[in-house]
């Protein structure tokens, strides 16, 4: 692990305002939206010393199935922002959106006008996988740095570019390492479905392989396809194989629909339910309910964590937006934290691109999630949770972390 150099940090958690005072934040893909404050910056860069704004450019889903998500992780990024009083290093800040519907060709879309026309500074953003592997060409040929807030395809950091940063994490690491810790726990025999997408294959083929590696058997594996609303069938072929557990990967409304059918189909009696956080997420568990419960699944953040960042940004999420932050927020905070500190960093200089590089590298995260930091490709150093969805004095039915794996670095290729 880097010793890296702390950039900045407690000033600016200090420096919060009671109220969500946002000087930016466009319309959906077209006009960005002017900023105040400017009170000049810095004398030493050219971009920080003109006080001119410091375009970061969002390409995220705002309609579709994943529009909460796109939400979520904006709504985080104009905390941060608002918390430095709408300038970083003398710059006000414009954030300019544009909405990708989670689509790979309108995500390439989005990232040309936004890099060609609107000549952002930073760009950010991408839920999909395929979307955020579209950009990356574009983001090294303009030169600007594209820190990914979720996309968790592997190779999106494994390619090495200077230019494209991560602060979600990757499949290997919210799925390999659960494989060597559920042998561990005593798990011989696994079931393993996914939805039968590019992240979903990949999700899969990641636990099985550290499932294996570690000892344990797949008896069997189910890829229904995206959007399945009746895993009867599925189900029957996890209860026939008899298989000790089940590993599942879903998100959105699959993992509601597979969680509910799988208590409904009797499998909580005779079958253990892992998988990834998505699986029973904050954004499904309400819909989930005790259907959820005893479900163990492994994930780079939750909510419960006793830290204070953890709880000043919770606190701070849920009285600006009236509900409980979940990973995609922590995401987008992250996304904010690591391109906000390293302008702070190079006193508001963006045109150097390798003093900036440089600087984001180096930042020094006060993350939500705990302990993080960037390996050689930029993709996170940072714990996996193993969390279980718990009923709660008030009914509801959250995760508890009842395990930690430290500092899970992805293997590079």
């Amino acid at each position: 692990m880097r010793n890296r150099d702390s950039v900045s940090g407690a000033s600016a958690r200090s420096a919060r305002k009671p109220v969500l005072a946002l000087l930016m934040t466009a319309s959906l893909g077209l006009i960005a939206a002017g900023c105040g404050g400017g009170s000049g910056g810095s004398e030493s860069g050219e971009s920080g010393g003109s006080g001119e704004p410091l375009k970061i450019g969002v390409i995220l889903p705002y309609s579709g199935v994943y529009a909460q998500l796109g939400e979520d992780i904006t709504n985080s990024m104009e905390l941060y922002l608002d918390e430095q009083g709408g300038e970083i290093a003398g710059r006000p800040v414009e954030i300019i959106q544009e909405d990708t519907e989670a689509d790979p060709q309108a995500g390439v879309q989005a990232a040309r006008t936004l890099l060609e026309r609107e000549d952002v500074d930073f760009l950010t953003g991408a839920v999909s996988t395929s979307v955020a592997y579209g950009v990356i060409d574009l983001a090294e040929r303009e030169q600007v740095p594209f820190v990914i807030s979720n996309a968790l395809g592997n190779d999106a950091t494994r390619q090495g570019s200077d230019y494209v940063f991560r602060t979600s994490g990757n499949s290997w690491q919210v799925t390999h390492p659960m494989g060597q810790y559920l042998v561990d726990q005593g798990v011989e025999e696994i079931f393993v479905s996914a939805a039968d997408y590019a992240a979903g294959t990949e999700m899969a083929g990641d636990f099985k392989a550290g499932f294996t590696e570690a000892g344990g058997e797949v008896v069997d594996e189910a890829y229904p396809p995206l959007g399945t609303n009746d895993y009867s069938s599925y189900l029957t072929n996890i209860e026939q194989s008899e298989a000790q557990a089940s590993w599942s990967f879903y998100a959105g409304s699959d993992a509601v629909s597979f969680v509910q059918q799988f208590d409904e189909f009797g499998l909580h009696e005779t079958t253990d339910l892992y998988g990834t956080g998505n699986l029973v997420g904050t954004d499904t568990l309400e819909a989930q309910g005790e259907a959820a419960e005893g479900a163990q699944t492994a994930l780079f953040y939750a909510p419960d964590l006793d830290t204070p960042e953890n709880q000043e940004f919770k606190e701070s999420f849920q009285s600006s937006f009236d509900h409980e932050p979940g990973v995609y927020a922590v995401q987008g905070w992250d996304a904010a934290w690591l391109m906000g500190e390293a302008v702070k960093a190079t006193e508001g200089d963006t045109e150097d691109t390798d003093a900036l590089i440089e600087a984001m590298e180096n930042v020094d995260f006060e993350s939500p999630r705990g302990p993080m930091t960037l390996d050689a490709n930029h993709n996170p150093i940072q714990n996996i949770y193993i969390r279980e969805a718990r009923a709660q004095d008030d009914g509801s039915v959250q995760n508890v972390v009842v395990d930690t794996i430290e500092e899970v670095e992805d293997p590079g290729e």
